[in-house]
């Protein structure tokens, strides 16, 4: 006949052999939250959870930004602006219609192509200007006006046509056909991007110079 088995005995193999809960073997992994909790902190002002999802995630931003830019300099630039944009956004943060992973993904090609769209535009209003005098942009337009409008004052037309333009074109084209700046004073002068100069200048010319047709036309 065996023996009775003492029950705390039993009791004690029973709790040896039976796995420990998860929390017990992995204390850890409780307290790390998951992307939908540091956007949920995100959404509520908490920066730690700005900070958080940075760490996590800044790699894959990086690579996928510089898969569009291909400049390292300027995508680091651009990492910045899209975490900051992150969290200025994230009030359009839905864990219903996706994960925020997909989200931020979404965001970063998004910012990235309007950048790589605005250094193209740049490059190519920097290369239609480059055959035009750095120091005299609007000499072109001068000639052309005081040869084709005879009857009028030229002076005052060119006055009227720039007083017509946006205030960022009218102040890039004072600057370099009345106060005879150039590109780079300008934008050492206004604190602006020589290619916001340059882009500026070229939109301005081109309006001043439809605007000098139309009134050629009537005369």
């Amino acid at each position: 006949m065996p023996a009775p088995v003492d029950p705390n005995l039993q009791s004690a193999s029973a709790s040896e052999l039976d796995p420990a809960p998860v929390a017990t073997r992995n204390p850890e992994s409780s307290l790390t939250p998951s992307d939908v909790d540091l956007m949920i902190g995100i959404q509520a002002g908490d920066a730690d959870a700005l900070s958080q999802l940075y760490d996590r995630y800044n790699g894959i931003v990086k690579a996928l930004v510089l898969r569009i830019l291909h400049n390292d300099t300027e995508a680091d630039d651009l990492l910045q602006e899209v975490f900051l944009e992150i969290w200025n956004q994230a009030k359009n943060f839905s864990a219903q219609k996706g994960k925020p992973l997909g989200w931020m993904v979404t965001l970063t090609r998004r910012r990235a192509i309007d950048a790589l769209r605005k250094k193209q535009a740049y490059a190519r209003a920097e290369e239609r200007l480059r055959a035009e005098p750095e120091r005299q942009p609007l000499a072109w337009v001068q000639n052309t006006t005081a040869e084709d409008i005879r009857s009028g004052d030229t002076r005052a037309i060119m006055a009227k046509v720039i007083s017509a333009l946006p205030e960022a074109q009218q102040q890039v084209i004072d600057l370099a056909f009345f106060r005879g700046l150039s590109q780079r004073e300008i934008a050492a002068h206004t604190n602006i991007p020589l290619g916001t100069v340059k882009t500026r200048l070229e939109l301005g010319l081109k309006k001043i110079y439809d605007s000098l047709k139309e009134i050629k036309d009537e005369l």
